[in-house]
């Protein structure tokens, strides 16, 4: 017994699907970062802070801008969900969803990740990428996507009926609360929808569901961005480990991830000028 009515295909439903696709946003007008002025800047730095997320955890991190930062692996394979905010307003924060627009389902060196409305501008840029080598797989996999949302307790709880405490969106919720002395509920409303550093997803050709397969990542791999406005981040140590095989549970070998904040030397970046909140006015 069939739950659903089938619908019968229209007689034009091969012209209908062979129409041409297109790109969404004309990026070839997109600002662009000095990657020849941020590839120079790289040569001098200074490790200035560093910063452990233990296994099944979270930590915050600040990084001043026009300052850079890796991601780091550093002892077995381990993907992490990562948040930026505004360090001096909250209220701005990562966009993954324009961000996945402007550039691509998984990002790699040369794309930024771009803050939400009304502000919409760069927040950070990345600069290097040890696993840019991957690429798309023949499963349609990639690394460093903006397309998952985070672990969270709630949608474990509606598929499970289990409480796990550990999620990354509980991690990241206790990292911020941590940094900033909110409340953990207020703390809660901050969190947004992540950069899944090193994670390897996509979507099934069969049915389109997203998927996670085990990371390419390995210990002395990171992703290093560098800083376009000053930023409070935090990231998440999944409890998936690798990813492999689930998350929001404890069955999973799990690593810690390091965060390394590193300085320029002294006029590296000369006449670089970090970008403005987007200048859209709505009309009086």
């Amino acid at each position: 017994m069939e739950l659903f009515e089938r619908v019968a295909e229209p007689d034009d439903a091969a012209a209908r699907r062979a129409v041409r696709p297109v790109v969404c946003y004309p990026v070839e007008t997109l600002p662009q970062p000095d990657m020849a002025l941020l590839l120079a800047a790289r040569a001098g730095l200074t490790l200035v802070d560093e910063v452990i997320a233990p296994p099944r955890d979270g930590a915050a991190f600040r990084v001043p801008k026009g300052h850079f930062f890796r991601i780091v692996s550093v002892e077995g394979p381990q993907v992490g969900d990562m948040n930026l905010w505004n360090a001096e307003d909250l209220t701005e924060r990562l966009f993954s969803g324009k961000t996945r627009a402007l550039h691509a389902t998984h990002v790699t060196t040369g794309n930024r990740l771009w803050s939400n409305l009304p502000h919409l501008r760069p927040m950070a840029t990345i600069t290097h990428d040890t696993l840019g080598w991957y690429g798309i797989d023949a499963d349609g996999g990639s690394v460093h996507d903006v397309i998952g949302t985070r672990c969270d307790p709630y949608t474990n709880r509606l598929l499970s009926g289990d409480d796990y405490h550990r999620c990354c969106h509980s991690n990241l919720t206790r990292a911020l609360a941590a940094a900033t002395r909110l409340p953990m509920r207020e703390a809660e409303g901050h969190v947004h929808d992540v950069v899944n550093v090193f994670m390897c997803t996509g979507f099934t050709r069969s049915t389109q569901q997203y998927f996670m397969k085990a990371s390419p990542v390995r210990p002395g791999d990171y992703l290093e961005l560098f800083a376009e406005i000053e930023l409070l981040g935090a990231i998440s140590a999944c409890p998936g480990g690798d990813c492999s095989t689930t998350h929001s549970s404890d069955a999973a070998a799990c690593h810690p991830l390091k965060i390394e904040v590193l300085r320029p030397a002294d006029g590296a970046l000369a006449g670089w000028v970090g970008p403005q909140r987007n200048g859209y006015r709505w009309p009086e």
